[in-house]
């Protein structure tokens, strides 16, 4: 049997996307944690924020942090995946990284606002804002707020306006992703991540089999990247049409932690 490998978004999947919960995929969670399959969370999410989560989770398996722009390896994993080239080794992790600096990020951002384009980015806000914007706790704001290679922003305009500012960010030499806000970022995307785990993993433990959920677009290359792509249905019913032009991608009959269970659930089942 191929041993399986879980790659997973946190919000709007794992995560419902207003209380930030996952009680209702608890039942798969500790299926996973039974069956000692990794899961590796791929989020938009700072190292901060995902380090949160993985202890409330008990994760112990390598994570993905700001859409791609970071990997992070524990220096004490359980499972010998190796170490990708280039990595540097942190107090706890072996990284890799893969994003454009947020300095320089930060500053395309504001060439960007000096071409008349209205936007602000999370580092133009301050805590309260923030937390109003995303819902999130003091504590978790702070730490969404600590940012290496992903700046989120807003953008005040219409289609036409919103689709030339992809066309000049481009221009640039950066990257226009959508999750649950827009998002500046290198030439990094979490397929490209996942691509470079995957590889570690069939190394260390032969044949694999890969299963990836999210539910935005910015999970395209994630889901693209595996056997088992799963589209995790938005809380109002509907799913990302990007997303559903995946061929072979199964879709969620729930939203959020149901439907990531849901998923789980069917999939160990087949396998």
């Amino acid at each position: 049997m191929k041993r399986p490998i879980i790659f997973t978004d946190l919000d709007g999947t794992l995560l419902d996307s207003k209380t930030y919960r996952f009680d209702e995929a608890r039942e798969a969670l500790e299926l996973i944690r039974k069956e000692q399959i990794p899961l590796i969370i791929v989020s938009s999410k700072t190292r901060a924020e995902i380090e949160l989560y993985r202890k409330r989770l008990k994760n112990t398996d390598p994570f993905v942090s700001e859409n791609g722009g970071g990997i992070f390896i524990p220096v004490n994993y359980e499972i010998d995946i190796g170490i990708p080239d280039d990595s540097e080794k942190t107090d706890d992790y072996y990284l890799l990284r893969l994003g454009t600096d947020y300095r320089t990020l930060r500053a395309a951002l504001d060439e960007l606002r000096k071409e008349g384009y209205q936007l602000r980015g999370f580092g133009d806000m301050d805590i309260e804002e923030v937390m109003k914007l995303t819902g999130l706790t003091r504590e978790e704001a702070l730490l969404c707020k600590r940012r290496d290679f992903d700046e989120p922003f807003i953008f005040q305009g219409n289609n036409k306006q919103l689709r030339d500012l992809k066309k000049r960010i481009s221009q640039l030499g950066f990257n226009c992703t959508e999750g649950r806000f827009l998002h500046i970022l290198g030439n990094n995307d979490k397929g490209r991540a996942i691509r470079i785990l995957i590889d570690l993993y069939k190394a260390s433990l032969g044949e694999i089999k890969t299963i990836a959920l999210g539910d935005s677009r910015n999970d395209y290359e994630m889901l693209r990247e595996v056997d088992i792509p799963v589209v995790i249905m938005r809380q109002d019913g509907s799913f990302n049409e990007k997303l559903l032009q995946i061929e072979k991608a199964l879709r969620t009959t729930l939203p959020g932690p149901p439907g990531w269970q849901e998923a789980i659930k069917r999939i160990l089942k087949m396998l």
